[in-house]
């Protein structure tokens, strides 16, 4: 057991762990192919997905395979490598015969497609969404009507829609092209705060023990902490900054480690004496890893820190968040039926047997059976009970 003063081997620890895994993911190669008819903006649609909308000056290059189709198969062979195919077509065609044909054709071969029909004018969007069966063989999801130069479309709809078909490389896709970065990035910092307080419930954050001191377990420190640094290192990559972990060290290394987080924890911990529970606990865990993630993102949108009062506000509100959770987990865990009481049988009192009547003896005194006439002890006549005559 050791306490706050003893931390500082933890900070060494989380820069000794191998993150060639993370990074890895986040450089892995992205393919997309956009295709549709000469006139579909298609271009348009792959420059969107190249700029963040929080940062527009900022756009990156990553490769996009865009081609146009007019019936001719064997000209979009080289889509037929890419991770995901995107069927462009517009909503003023008259007919979608020839998109719905090369679809369907993707579909049967096993190929992940998105089909999106592009309209800048609403009313078409509405004549095209009263049929059903546009595209028949599209999943639910997998078929988008909007103007893919509406940032609201592209956020609200065509995102989500790519990172449901591509869950396996969202870090990569946020990381290459930055339209991805808001949602992937807020996914990330959600999964961070989740997996702490998930570790927190189970396990629990600290011990307590008489004294001024408060110790913590300093293996429960080096699991929460290293799960922050993993998050602040993954959301780093989705948002294009540095693959060397060195250089978060100077940018966030006063919010991790034992910095901001474990300095709240051991307020609160003070605050909670002697009424500490797992509650409490697991809205630390949760709101310390949220307070990290969100400096991260600031930093990234606007270029500056979080000031300490401002820290301390998404601290108050991210602990009550966490406490909500734990109380809803909480629920649902099942009571051990040693907590159960059993319930009390009432025993039944058994009928009293009527009191029995005696006939006393006017000679000896001795009790005899009330329809004996002679004593049956001494012999004498009995008297009468009712009349006090001798019988």
């Amino acid at each position: 057991m050791a306490g706050l003063k003893d931390l500082g081997n933890v900070w060494q620890s989380i820069k000794e762990m191998d993150l060639r895994p993370i990074r890895e993911e986040a450089l892995q190669a992205i393919h997309l192919a956009i295709v549709g008819r000469a006139g579909t903006p298609k271009q348009e649609l792959a420059w969107q997905m190249r700029r963040d909308p929080h940062r527009p000056t900022q756009e990156t290059l990553t490769p996009i395979l865009i081609l146009d189709y007019e019936g001719d198969d064997s000209a979009l062979t080289p889509a037929l490598e890419a991770d995901l195919l995107i069927l462009l077509a517009l909503a003023e065609f008259t007919e979608f015969s020839m998109e719905q044909k090369l679809a369907q054709k993707w579909l049967d071969s096993g190929r992940r497609l998105l089909v999106i029909v592009h309209s800048a004018n609403p009313s078409q969007l509405e004549v095209q969404t009263s049929h059903p069966a546009l595209f028949p063989g599209i999943a639910k999801g997998r078929l988008l009507l909007g103007d893919v130069r509406d940032t609201n479309f592209l956020l609200g709809h065509f995102v989500p829609a790519v990172l449901e078909v591509l869950p396996h490389k969202s870090l990569a896709l946020a990381r290459q092209f930055p339209l991805f970065r808001d949602q992937v990035s807020r996914q990330l910092l959600s999964e961070g705060c989740l997996t702490n307080a998930t570790y927190a419930f189970s396990t629990g954050l600290a011990e307590i023990v008489p004294g001024l001191n408060i110790p913590l377990n300093v293996a429960d420190v080096v699991v929460l902490t290293k799960n922050q640094a993993f998050m602040a290192y993954r959301l780093g990559l989705a948002l294009g900054l540095s693959t060397r972990w060195q250089d978060y060290v100077t940018e966030f290394g006063g919010v991790l480690g034992s910095g901001f987080f474990w300095r709240q924890v051991a307020r609160q911990l003070i605050g909670l004496i002697p009424a500490w529970g797992i509650i409490p606990k697991v809205a630390i865990a949760y709101a310390g890893t949220y307070v990290v993630g969100r400096v991260i993102l600031q930093w990234y949108l606007t270029g500056k820190q979080l000031t300490p009062q401002q820290m301390r506000q998404l601290y108050a509100e991210a602990f009550q968040k966490g406490k909500a959770w734990a109380k809803n987990l909480l629920e649902k865990v099942p009571k051990p039926n040693l907590l159960r009481r059993k319930p009390q049988v009432k025993e039944l009192a058994l009928p009293s047997e009527p009191l029995k009547t005696f006939r006393a003896c006017p000679n000896c005194g001795k009790h005899n059976d009330t329809e004996a006439h002679f004593c049956q002890y001494c012999g004498s006549r009995l008297e009468d009970m009712h009349t006090g005559n001798q019988s």
